[in-house]
């Protein structure tokens, strides 16, 4: 097999997996419309989430299999990422209300950012443990030839997952940052309300397909 296509083949899965799940796009959406031009690090952090919430599962997996009711904690996971998809779309809403005194598109504070994405970080681990769906995707590893191949492979698809939401996110970014320098207030605003209901639409959604 030609060197590089396990990488190439990983790389194109984890972006299927992150581009198809709404839950995922949902989760990240208005955190990177609040950050503007920093919305780019909230994808980073949200993919660096996701696979060590992964490596975490798996490693439950490889070692305490026989001790510890996996997927009984996955499917909890699964409820617990609903729930913080509902509060990232009412926490949307809330700072659109609390941000009504604030001058039209003003940059959000430092300290808002970091909190930003230390929450993109922790949703994305959320979602790394939710479901073993993940290790399906990961199945073709045990049909290359080599280890080597299989390595290669998983590191496409991490390097897949970081690549997908941060673009995501930096799209998003550009949008809202647009509307900044447009100063057009009002199309931030609604921007915004789009992000929050989405993340609510989901997480109620997904909340009734995790009973």
């Amino acid at each position: 097999m030609d060197f590089g296509f396990p990488i190439i083949a990983g790389t194109l899965a984890s972006i299927l997996h992150v581009i198809s799940g709404p839950d995922h796009l949902a989760a990240v959406t208005p955190l990177a419309i609040s950050s503007q031009r920093k919305g780019w690090k909230v994808g980073i952090c949200w993919g660096l989430g996701h696979l060590l919430g992964m490596l975490l599962v798996g490693l439950l997996f490889l070692f305490f299999k026989e001790l510890i009711p996996v997927e009984a904690i996955s499917a909890y996971s699964e409820q617990l990422v609903a729930l913080v998809l509902i509060g990232v779309g009412l926490w949307a809403f809330f700072r659109i209300y609390k941000d009504r005194h604030r001058l039209p598109l003003a940059a959000a504070p430092q300290q808002e950012i970091k909190q930003q994405l230390t929450s993109a970080l922790g949703i994305g681990v959320l979602h790394g443990l939710a479901g073993v769906a993940h290790f399906i995707l990961l199945l073709p590893v045990l049909a290359f030839e080599t280890s080597w191949e299989g390595v290669q492979y998983i590191l496409g698809f991490a390097l897949g997952t970081v690549i997908a939401m941060t673009a995501y996110a930096y799209l998003l970014g550009i949008v809202s940052a647009y509307s900044k320098k447009t100063n057009d207030p009002l199309f931030y605003k609604i921007i915004r309300i789009g992000g929050g209901v989405f993340a609510l639409v989901i997480g109620v959604y997904w909340l009734y397909l995790s009973f």
